[in-house]
């Protein structure tokens, strides 16, 4: 059973096989693979608990719907964990709130039409062949609440939404690892052979392995040992919107491809969100991400066009009815994951970079456990972090990634 709790100078442990910075269900779902794999682990995280920053703050939800070779893979892997988490972490009838009630891709663009098809296309070729092509009517026929002007949308009914909070939770129980909370990293240490400590600001852990899986501080954690890792934090917001019968509590998660705006049912009620293209590049990202008053009202403006009984819910919303959040998505060049070691820094992995870590988290973490060990030999590896020296980037073009 893991332990997470807030060290002493007699419980902090001065030693271990690898350290992972930053305490999110990347970061956590690491942890727990290094500990399968046989090494004494410590994780270190500076807030008050696991998965309390970005990882709540997404909209919880899981795709296979990707068209990137090194994506897919990843989200297929990781989506068969989710459904398999009891036995994956030993623990009888574990419950993540799983739910398959999809991912429902829309537009009203016709241009879109055959972009929309060559994605599923993709998705197939990929070995994910039960993502379906629909017209607009035969998306209207089986989502009654869209538009008359949808045309043409993409379906996975597998898709859907978990507990990110039990599944990080899962994961630190379902493993002997030890979670430090209230615990921030200030320094990862070298010699002439590499990575060989993390200093905390509650003491030094001495060790030859280092997982930064910091999230939207994933950049600071780099520069500690001298790397400018190319990572974009940017801020993304939700909104929750209190029970309404209006909102189909059936329908899948609803994206509407034009405007980057989409919604899913929860409790009676929905998250709603818009991926704004034009947020900025947050380089020193807060803790406490400012949300956007109007942010709201942008997103239920936007779901109008293909959703209208949005319309009737805006209205009757009273301001105690919204509840506004923030987090960060974490951009690279391709708009994927850097995953694995840095030859220039022996000992010091990444596992960052995320815009959808929430679904690529268990086998991300499994992967960087795996390079680690020696399990996998990094050429293997298609997300390593020298990818771009190497040339050999596929660019991305996934939908809702947030980059035009």
């Amino acid at each position: 059973m893991g332990r997470v709790f807030v060290p002493t100078d007699e419980t902090f442990p001065r030693t271990a096989d690898a350290v992972v910075i930053g305490g999110g269900i990347v970061g956590v779902a690491t942890a727990f693979w290094l500990w399968r794999a046989g090494l004494d682990t410590v994780l270190v995280e500076m807030r008050d608990g696991l998965s309390t920053l970005t990882t709540p703050e997404s909209i919880e939800s899981f795709r296979a719907q990707f068209t990137e070779p090194a994506m897919s893979e990843l989200a297929v892997a990781s989506i068969a964990m989710f459904e398999n988490f009891a036995d994956i972490v030993s623990i009888s009838g574990y419950d993540i709130s799983l739910r398959h009630q999809g991912y429902l891709f829309v537009t009203d663009d016709s241009e879109m039409t055959n972009d929309v098809r060559s994605a599923v296309e993709k998705h197939h070729k990929l070995g994910v062949t039960d993502s379906e092509f629909l017209t607009g009517d035969e998306a209207r026929a089986r989502f009654p609440y869209l538009s008359d002007s949808v045309v043409a949308a993409t379906f996975r009914q597998r898709d859907g939404w978990l507990s990110t909070h039990e599944a990080t939770q899962g994961l630190a129980k379902g493993s002997s690892a030890r979670f430090l909370v209230r615990t921030r990293a200030t320094d990862v240490l070298q010699d002439a052979q590499g990575v060989c400590g993390v200093e905390t600001d509650r003491g030094t852990i001495a060790t030859r392995a280092v997982v930064n899986a910091a999230g939207p501080f994933a950049g600071q954690v780099g520069q500690m040992v001298g790397l400018d890792l190319p990572l974009e934090p940017v801020r993304r917001q939700k909104v929750f919107i209190s029970p309404k019968p209006q909102i189909p509590q059936d329908a899948p998660l609803t994206i509407d491809l034009v405007r980057d705006a989409y919604w899913r049912p929860e409790t009676g009620g929905a998250y709603i969100a818009w991926v704004d293209p034009d947020e900025p590049v947050n380089q020193q990202p807060s803790e406490s991400p400012p949300t956007d008053p109007h942010f709201a009202a942008i997103v239920l403006e936007k779901l109008v066009n293909l959703t209208p009984f949005w319309e009737e819910v805006a209205m009757g919303l009273k301001k105690t009815d919204v509840h506004p959040s923030a987090g960060y998505y974490v951009y690279t060049p391709d708009d994927q994951p850097l995953i694995g070691p840095t030859p220039k820094v022996p000992g010091f992995y990444l596992n960052c970079g995320y815009w959808a870590g929430v679904m690529l988290s268990p086998e991300a973490g499994k992967r960087v456990a795996d390079l680690v060990t020696g399990a996998m030999d990094p050429q293997d590896n298609s997300l390593r972090p020298t990818r771009y020296e190497e040339g050999i980037v596929v660019e991305g073009d996934s939908f809702l990634r947030g980059r035009r």
